[in-house]
Parts: C-alpha cells; sequence; structure tokens
C-alpha cells in the first residue's frame, strides 16, 4: 500500500478495539434472535443490529476524533474529504448472520488520503478478533500471526464468498483462477481473510466489494506478510472499482493476478 513507511499511533488502534469492544455485544445480543429483517435497496438483509451497532461506533468517534471523517454502510458518509476516514461495517456477512452462520464480521477501518493504514475484524461470537496497522505486525486475540508459504496455485486453496459476486467477464476469469487451484471454497465473506492473514488458506478473490467491504482487510493481509490488490495488482483504495485478491504468498499473487487477466 506504500504505508510501510508510517506507523500507526497506539491511540487509534486502541480506538479501533474500543469500537469493536462496543460494537461485538450488540451484534452477538441480536444474533439467531429472530429479529425482522429489512431489505435494503441492493436486497441484501440488514438488521437491526447493524443500525444499532453502527450508531454505537459514530457516537464514539464524533467525540474521540471530531476531525475524522466517517464511512459506514448504514448511515453514509460524514466529512468524507479529511484526511483520516473511518469505515465501518458493523455486520460484514449479512446473509451468513441472518442465516445463523457465525462467520460474519464487524469491520473497522481507518483510512488517510483514502488508503487503508488499520483494519479490524471482530467476530464476537467465537470471539475472535483480527487487528492490522501499518507499521505492526498483525495481531489475532493479541498473538502475532503471519500468512503461509504456497508459491505453487495447484497446492493453494482459495475462498470467495458466493459465486453468485461474479457476473460476464469477472465469471470467466475467476473460473480460471479457481480451475488452476487445489480447492475453491465458497461461503466466508471477512473471515476468510482472516484464515489467510493466520497461515490457514491461501487466496482470496471477489468482486463486488464496496469500500466498507474491503478497506479494514488490506492491513491485516498486508501486516500478516500477505499481499492485498485490485486484480490489476493495483493497491487498493477508497476508489477501487470493487475486484479484490488477496494472497498469502507474493509469487502465488502474480500467478492469481496472470490467469485473471487470462
Amino acid at each position: 500500500m506504500g504505508h510501510n513507511e508510517m506507523t500507526v499511533p497506539a491511540s487509534y488502534i486502541k480506538i479501533a478495539n474500543r469500537l469493536a469492544d462496543i460494537a461485538g455485544p450488540i451484534v452477538a445480543r441480536y444474533f439467531r434472535s429472530g429479529i425482522a429483517i429489512a431489505d435494503k435497496s441492493d436486497a441484501s438483509p440488514v438488521t437491526a443490529a447493524d443500525r444499532e451497532a453502527e450508531a454505537a461506533i459514530w457516537a464514539v468517534l464524533e467525540a474521540e476524533c471530531p476531525d475524522h471523517g466517517i464511512l459506514g454502510e448504514e448511515y453514509g458518509g460524514h466529512n468524507l474529504d479529511a484526511e483520516y476516514v473511518w469505515v465501518l461495517d458493523p455486520i460484514d456477512g449479512t446473509k451468513a448472520f441472518v442465516t445463523g452462520k457465525p462467520l460474519f464480521g464487524t469491520l473497522i477501518a481507518l483510512c488517510q488520503n483514502g488508503s487503508s493504514i488499520l483494519g479490524v475484524i471482530d467476530q464476537p461470537i467465537l470471539k475472535e478478533r483480527w487487528v492490522g496497522a501499518a507499521g505492526h505486525a498483525t495481531t489475532y486475540n493479541g498473538e502475532a500471526i503471519s500468512t503461509r508459504d504456497c508459491a505453487d496455485i495447484k497446492d493453494a486453496w482459495l475462498y470467495a464468498t458466493s459465486p453468485d459476486m461474479f457476473r460476464g467477464a469477472d465469471e470467466v476469469a475467476f473460473n480460471r483462477l479457481a480451475e488452476h487451484v487445489k480447492f475453491p471454497l465458497f461461503g466466508c465473506d471477512c473471515y476468510a481473510y482472516g484464515l489467510l492473514a493466520s497461515g490457514f488458506t491461501d487466496i482470496v478473490c471477489e468482486a463486488t466489494m464496496k469500500p466498507y467491504d474491503y478497506c479494514a482487510l488490506v492491513p491485516i493481509v498486508e501486516g500478516a506478510g500477505g499481499i492485498m490488490s485490485d486484480w490489476r495488482g493495483a493497491p487498493l483504495t477508497m476508489t477501487s472499482d470493487g475486484r479484490v485478491l488477496a494472497s498469502g504468498d507474493a509469487k502465488l499473487h502474480e500467478s492469481a493476478i496472470n490467469l485473471l487477466a487470462g
């Protein structure tokens, strides 16, 4: 990301952890509780949990970081021209949440001039938290982690949230990649990127992603020794096209980009 020269202040990491601490119990309270589902314009199920958790996060940020911008999935944007912008998705994986599967996550990111420098994946049911920040090693529940070596694509395990996210040329490109890996697997949302950072899987390839879906993931993957980019290999920013590729191994990333390009 070109942010390796900067080190995120510990105070920001502390705030990010506090936001996850606040959102987690709210989200957990609603999980498997049979709450009503409202359909958003993009037809993804959204819950009262989403809105309540995001509102709680906004309240803290407005008090603690009044100069910072905020972009949330639920409540839109505020002060987005600021140097620092927090990017929030209280429940990434609403379909997993609604169907009772604890592989959704709360995503919290801090971007500086459009590039993410700090990210949290929090899984409040399983009590798992990945934290990544520029200049720091990525941690899982406080312990440093790293991706695993996997230079050969035929040995790689691949995750994507759903085959439905790939349409047209994207579907052709993804299938080309999927045919070359050891196993393509589906259905993990942000949790797959945590698994990649922890060294349990090798590639995550997705499309139709919004900034609040991927901004938190970049520092987590990169701080564990992995690589994250768009499908052309360009760094991800808040204005990327939503095609995302993460790999635990640099050589593997290159092979995956070549296959996606055809």
